[in-house]
């Protein structure tokens, strides 16, 4: 829009988005509160795509040396004036995001840290001529930028210098200013993630392990240390010993309001950009997280669709985080679910909520250890939410928003297609019963495939929905026959059939109608979906494709249980 703000998609430095003038939504009263009720380790839990290195990229800009102090004009922050006096570009400010620690090896991913730190190191090369440095203390710097031979991308470092390298950078930094240093670090799980799906988890604990005991825990240059994640790892195993540790996680009161958008963020964005009638749309969509007491939501969606409205006011929603990555975790939790996680699925994806004794405090090796382990894990990442605690220490859980619903759908559908394809002469005998006039056979087969899935059944959505779920399921089964021509919600008649079957090789046709069978009686459900064949002509594509034989089936469900009836041949 002409002379409005550029919008900050996917954009997560504070300086640039303040100097090139996009458009901001306050959260810097977090300093406020992280300056009067501050630990000297500060850990901040929160999910993917919530503003954490947004907000670590603000506090480097706010606590270090020779910072721009005109970023924070017109911010809450600048009315903090004994604050902004007292702290505000007082600090030397080591930052670092761990999101690029990756490799599908120990080595690899060693690598890729001992490399974030050398160019860590780099930014301060006023290091290596500082006149309030030893000479001996000069070498030591040195050897955090030493780079390899010709030709070499990766720095050379050996394990000792790699272990303690923030600690060292920390001391070198303090000696050459004064002053005791703030060390920012942004999703401090990744590497133990990455290391978690590779296989060589134990190594990367102990590396990870061994860096923060020197840094966060022995480290006399350290005034306060901010890192932020989407797992609370458990003390034993990486933070070993830190007495000093003030963990702020999804379920805490404390700083609630400051990742996410509140309510009024996005009404007040809506507003600036005249888009004030899509509120409804963007609460359904993208509200619903709650983060300690204060209900907020996915920054990255919010802004994502405000971007898209500007552009085209008609657009639609979209799952914007189904692009992000780790969406594998909800497949995974399906792949291991049983019959009662079955139904408590079900349920969460009726709207329903359930109650889970969550555990926020894990290693990444009992993660998979049991399916409640998984409960937990789904909430921390922020696939499902809380409404409140029930007792003891069971939460009531929900799934957040229409997004995250649709998330869930898409990956059980694919999970069940999946399961189906692995056994194929079950599902050939399912599509050859229709072409047989086997309704017997259908509607037992079609039970049983009803009874081993999760269905996805919205107890609030209108009549006309809930056969989506059953009308979704039975396509897909018969999309397994690619030598067959199917064909659903096509013009037909004077109406749109549901299905609609073409077998070129017996010139055979079929028409389903799928009907739910709201008060649970299959038989006239049945029934009804046969006399809606006949008075809307379903059959009329079928003839004009030159189908000579046609069968019709009415097909009703309720739940997990069906019904099929195949009407006389018309031929």
């Amino acid at each position: 829009m002409k002379n409005k703000k550029k919008l900050s998609v996917g954009m997560d430095d504070f300086t640039k988005l303040r100097r090139e003038g996009f458009y901001y939504v306050d959260k810097t009263q977090l300093i406020a509160d992280l300056l009067h009720n501050w630990g000297e380790v500060n850990l901040f839990t929160r999910p993917r795509r919530f503003g954490k290195s947004l907000n670590i990229s603000m506090l480097k800009a706010f606590f270090q040396i020779g910072c721009d102090k005109t970023l924070f004009d017109g911010l809450a922050i600048s009315r903090e004036t004994e604050l902004c006096e007292k702290y505000m570009g007082k600090f030397p400010v080591i930052s670092i995001s761990l999101k690029s620690v990756d490799g599908s090896t120990f080595q690899a991913a060693r690598n890729a840290l001992t490399s974030l730190i050398g160019k860590t190191a780099m930014e301060f090369s006023f290091l290596s001529e500082s006149s309030r440095l030893t000479e001996t203390q000069k070498k030591t710097y040195e050897q955090l930028i030493q780079v390899g031979a010709p030709g070499e991308s990766m720095f050379i470092m050996s394990e000792d210098i790699l272990t303690n390298s923030l600690q060292t950078l920390s001391g070198l930094l303090a000696a050459h200013y004064g002053q005791q240093v703030i060390l920012l670090i942004d999703e401090y799980d990744v590497p133990l993630d990455k290391a978690f799906q590779n296989g060589y988890y134990e190594e990367m604990v102990t590396l990870i392990r061994n860096m923060f005991g020197s840094a966060l825990k022995t480290n006399a240059s350290l005034y306060f240390a901010v890192l932020t994640g989407c797992l609370r790892i458990a003390k034993e195993s990486i933070f070993t010993g830190l007495n000093n540790f003030k963990v702020m996680s999804i379920t805490d009161v404390r700083f609630d309001e400051y990742f996410g958008f509140t309510d009024e963020d996005v009404k007040t964005m809506l507003k600036y950009y005249g888009l004030s009638e899509h509120y409804c749309s963007m609460k359904e969509w993208y509200d619903g997280y709650r983060f300690g007491k204060t209900e907020v939501y996915s920054p990255w969606d919010v802004i994502l669709y405000c971007d898209k409205l500007c552009a085209d006011p008609e657009a639609l929603p979209e799952n914007y985080w189904l692009n992000t990555s780790g969406n594998n975790m909800v497949r995974r939790f399906i792949d291991k679910a049983d019959g009662k996680t079955r139904n408590d699925i079900e349920r969460l994806i009726a709207g329903e909520e359930i109650r889970k004794e969550v555990h926020q405090e894990l290693t990444y090796s009992e993660l998979d250890s049991t399916i409640e382990n998984l409960w937990s894990v789904l909430f921390t990442t922020g696939y499902l939410t809380s409404r409140g605690r029930a007792e003891g220490e069971q939460l009531r859980l929900v799934i957040p928003n229409k997004e995250i619903r649709n998330l869930f759908i898409r990956q059980i559908r694919e999970w069940f297609q999946d399961t189906v394809k692995k056994d194929t002469p079950k599902l050939n005998h399912f599509c050859n019963a229709f072409p047989s006039g086997n309704a017997t056979l259908i509607e037992d087969l079609f039970n049983e495939y009803l009874w081993n899935t999760i269905s996805i059944r919205d107890t609030a959505a209108p009549h006309g929905k809930k056969e989506n779920f059953y009308h979704g399921i039975l396509l897909g089964l018969l999309s397994h026959r690619e030598e067959w021509r199917i064909s659903s919600n096509t013009e037909s008649g004077i109406g749109y059939s549901d299905i609609l079957a073409e077998i070129f090789e017996n010139r055979t046709g079929i028409v389903i109608e799928v009907k739910y069978a709201e008060n649970g009686n299959l038989d006239a459900s049945c029934k009804e979906a046969l006399e809606q064949i006949e008075k809307k002509k379903y059959e009329a594509k079928l003839r004009d494709d030159g189908m000579r034989n046609i069968l019709k089936y009415g097909i009703a469900c309720y739940k997990k249980e069906c019904k099929v009836m195949l009407a006389e041949d018309c031929r």
